[in-house]
C-alpha cells in the first residue's frame, strides 16, 4: 500500500503526529516536498522532537526514511537536525537517504530570500530559508541538485564561499544519496508512507496564490516528489484542524477579528499551541473554513480525512465553523481563485453544540460525546469525505482511526 499524508489547509495542522502514527505500520517513509521551512511536531512519552527536514518517521527505529526529489535541502540544517536526533538518542545513520534529484539550498539564497520579500509590494511573509530561491533557480534550470556534486563541470561554476560550503558537506551528502525511482520501484510490494509539507491552500498552483510556498504540497506532489506515477498512489489523506490556521500573509476569511473575538483567538493559540515550529511567529487563527477544506479535498482526490486538535473545544458551550462566503452581498460555497475576492469574503458561520467534556482519553468514535461526533459527521458531509483518523491530543497515542488506511 501507498499512503499520502497531505496537509489540507494552510499548514500546522499536524502532519508530523499523523505521519509518526501511520509510520508503525509502513517500511519506509519519503518526504515528497518542501525544505527547512516545514515545521513537524512529535511528541511521544512526553518528549517533543521538531523535525523540519527528516521525514516524520525517523523515530521509528526500524525505519527507513528518504528526502524526496521534490524537496529543496539545506544541507546545514540538515546535519544539524541529525545531530538533534542523534542528542536525543535516535540512532539514523543508514537509515536516512536522499533523492539524488533533490535541490539544494546554498547559505546565500536565505538572505536573497529575504531580501526579494522586502521588495515586493505585497510581501508573502517568507520564513527567510531560502526555499523561494532554490526553487525559482530550479526552474530557471540554473539550480544544483545532488546529483551534480560529483559532476565536475556543474562543480567548477561555483568559487569563494559557495564552493567552500559545498565542499563541507559534500561527502556526507553524496554518501546518503539515493536513485529513489529505482528504490520505489523495489519496494513496490511494501508498505510507503509519503509525507507532505505546508498544505494544499499553499500548493504552488492549486493555493491562494501568490501567498503560497514554492514546492508542490499538493497530492500529487507524492508522485512527481518521489519518482513514481499517480497510478502507485493507493490513499490519499488530508490532515486539517478542527479550527483554521495560517502564518504569514494571505486571505483567512474565517480568521477572528481581533477587537471583537480577541478573547476567543487568544484561547484558541495558547491552548492549540499555536506558534511557528520553525520561525516562533503566533498563527493567525479562525474558524474552521469548511469551503477551503471542500476545495481541498476535491483539487487533491482526498480519500480521507484526519480531524487533529478537536480536544481544543472540550470548554466551549457551543462552537462555530464556516459553511460559506459571503462576498458583496453574494453567498458563495466555491473557493474563489481571486485573492481580491478572498479578501472580501466573510464567513457565514454555523452553531454547533460543545460538549464539556475532555476527549483525552477517547479511543475509539463510539466514545466521543454526542455533539462531538455530530460536528464530525457535519464535517463529513459538507466535504463528502470520510474522517478516518481522529486526534485528541499531542501524544502518539491519543490518536485513534475510525478506517485504517493500511487496509484494502
Amino acid at each position: 500500500m501507498k499512503v499520502v499524508v497531505i496537509g489540507a489547509q494552510w499548514g500546522d495542522e499536524g502532519k508530523g503526529k499523523i505521519v509518526d502514527y501511520l509510520a508503525e505500520r509502513a517500511k519506509y517513509v519519503v518526504r515528497y516536498a518542501g525544505g527547512p521551512n516545514a515545521g513537524h511536531t512529535i511528541v511521544v512519552g512526553g518528549k517533543e522532537y521538531a523535525l523540519h527536514q527528516v521525514p516524520s518517521g525517523i523515530l521509528h527505529p526500524d525505519k527507513s526514511v528518504f528526502l524526496g526529489a521534490g524537496m529543496v535541502i539545506d544541507p546545514e540544517a540538515l546535519f544539524n537536525e541529525l545531530q538533534m536526533l542523534k542528542d536525543n538518542g535516535i540512532d539514523w545513520e543508514g537509515r536516512v537517504f536522499i533523492s539524488d534529484r533533490a535541490h539544494i539550498i546554498l547559505p546565500r539564497y536565505r538572505q536573497m530570500d529575504k531580501d526579494r520579500d522586502a521588495a515586493r509590494k505585497r510581501p508573502i511573509g517568507t520564513t527567510g530559508r531560502g526555499i523561494g530561491i532554490a526553487y525559482a533557480e530550479k526552474a530557471k534550470r540554473d539550480g544544483l541538485r545532488l546529483a551534480d556534486l560529483d559532476w565536475a563541470e556543474k562543480m567548477a561554476e561555483y568559487d569563494g564561499e559557495d564552493k567552500a560550503y559545498l565542499d563541507t558537506y559534500k561527502e556526507r551528502l553524496l554518501a546518503m544519496r539515493v536513485d529513489l525511482t529505482a528504490k520505489m520501484y523495489e519496494f513496490r510490494d511494501d508498505n510507503i508512507l509519503f509525507e507532505g509539507a505546508q498544505g494544499a491552500m499553499l500548493d504552488i498552483d492549486s493555493g491562494t496564490y501568490p501567498y503560497v510556498s514554492s514546492g508542490a504540497s499538493c497530492a500529487a506532489g507524492a508522485a512527481t516528489g518521489c519518482g513514481i506515477g499517480p497510478h502507485d498512489l493507493d490513499v490519499i489523506m488530508g490532515v486539517f484542524k478542527a479550527y483554521q490556521t495560517r502564518v504569514g500573509n494571505g486571505p483567512m476569511p474565517t480568521e477572528f477579528n481581533n477587537e471583537s473575538e480577541g478573547e476567543l483567538c487568544e484561547y484558541v493559540r495558547k491552548t492549540g499551541r499555536e506558534y511557528g515550529v520553525t520561525t516562533g511567529r503566533a498563527r493567525r487563527c479562525g474558524y474552521l473554513d469548511l469551503v477551503a477544506l471542500h476545495y481541498a479535498c476535491r483539487v487533491n482526490s482526498i480519500d480521507s480525512l484526519v480531524l487533529t486538535h478537536l480536544d481544543i473545544y472540550d470548554t466551549f458551550d457551543e462552537i462555530e465553523a464556516c459553511i460559506a462566503y459571503d462576498i458583496d452581498g453574494k453567498i458563495v460555497t466555491d473557493f474563489p481563485a481571486n485573492v481580491a475576492a478572498m479578501e472580501k469574503a466573510k464567513p457565514v458561520l454555523q452553531k454547533f453544540s460543545g460538549w464539556k467534556t475532555s476527549l483525552k482519553t477517547c479511543r475509539s468514535y463510539e466514545k466521543l460525546p454526542r455533539s462531538a461526533r455530530d460536528y464530525v459527521e457535519f464535517i463529513e458531509d459538507y466535504c463528502k469525505t470520510p474522517v478516518g483518523i481522529i486526534s485528541v491530543g499531542y501524544e502518539r497515542d491519543e490518536t485513534f482511526f475510525r478506517k485504517n488506511p493500511w487496509k484494502k
